[in-house]
């Protein structure tokens, strides 16, 4: 019996892309040295040999230009994947994304469509500070039009990409750097096309003690500290998770607090304002028969994230404190 395959998460990315982009025409890519250079992070290597540079297309250094192009088009019939190099740099571009992107097809009512990708890198780790390491979910997810899409592992990017790049409307599709090439996190995924509906999460871990709620790399995080919690104490925590930020699966959440009772959230980003401050409030509203205890968040500390080593380990959260 042949092994089945596994690939890294930036390879089920670009093979998303690949296959996508050899059944539809309308698909191309636009971004910042995405061409010849393959990006800052090697995902499109071989790309321009395969589709040209019209269908890879490099752009001066203007975010706001790229998702300009990108809106536009997506309007008049194509279906852009645009690249923004850090999620940071989304805000340069924030007319495009939340007054252009986000509002063209409510404001038409409903007579266009906008079915283009925001991808970017996000999140820390890397030594790259405090304008190249941030967590903005909370921000894009809070603005009416958007679809926000966080996987976690390259079987999920491959299928939410694919997903994302059918989808009608906007999407931002928000990639975390350390899990681009480590071979930790390689995971089985199919050779062929599949998709992973939008607005769905996914249990990755069962459990009856706890319900742990993350997103993106700290669904890794929460696994491992689950693990050793299991082994320590033998308390099982149930992990979910959500994939998709916007639309939001409650049912998920709530179906799990029917077995544990108990909530904790877990996020990357500063704790104020954070995303997962959203779910607490939802679960708090929604189910607050279902607790047994007060709603636990674990998050980045209220700061930018530093450039020393040991100040941003101390800042983004880490196994030991999810586990404590």
């Amino acid at each position: 019996m042949n092994k089945k395959r596994e690939i890294t998460y930036l390879e089920a990315i670009r093979e998303a892309m690949q296959q996508m982009m050899r059944e539809d025409e309308s698909i191309y890519l636009i971004g910042e040295d995405i061409a010849e250079y393959g990006g800052a992070f090697g995902m499109t290597v071989g790309m321009v040999e395969e589709f040209g540079k019209e269908r890879i297309r490099n752009t001066p250094i203007s975010e706001a230009a790229i998702i300009g192009v990108a809106v536009g088009s997506a309007i008049t019939g194509m279906r852009p994947i645009a690249e923004i190099m850090f999620s940071d740099f989304m805000t340069i571009a924030m007319d495009q994304i939340a007054n252009q992107a986000a509002k063209a097809r409510y404001m038409f009512g409903g007579k266009v469509k906008v079915p283009m990708v925001l991808r970017t890198a996000g999140g820390g780790g890397t030594g790259a500070a405090g304008q190249h390491s941030q967590s903005l979910e909370a921000l894009v997810a809070h603005i009416p039009g958007l679809k926000v899409v966080m996987p976690s592992c390259p079987y999920d990017a491959k299928g939410l990409l694919i997903s994302a790049v059918k989808d009608d409307n906007p999407v931002i599709f928000i990639e975390h750097k350390l899990l681009y090439k480590n071979k930790r996190y390689i995971q089985h995924v199919p050779e062929g096309l599949y998709e992973i509906p939008l607005g769905k999460g996914d249990i990755k871990r069962e459990g009856g003690d706890l319900t742990i709620v993350a997103t993106s790399f700290m669904v890794q995080k929460s696994l491992e500290a689950a693990a050793a919690v299991k082994e320590e104490s033998g308390i099982e925590c149930e992990i979910i998770d959500l994939r998709t930020l916007r639309p939001l699966d409650a049912d998920i959440i709530t179906g799990s607090l029917e077995k544990t009772g108990r909530l904790m959230c877990v996020e990357e980003a500063p704790l104020f304002g954070g995303f997962m401050g959203e779910v607490a409030a939802q679960m708090a509203e929604d189910a607050f028969d279902l607790l047994d205890s007060p709603i636990i968040r674990v998050a980045g500390r209220n700061c930018p994230v530093p450039y020393s080593p040991i100040l941003e380990n101390e800042m983004i959260p880490s196994i030991e404190r999810i586990k404590d």
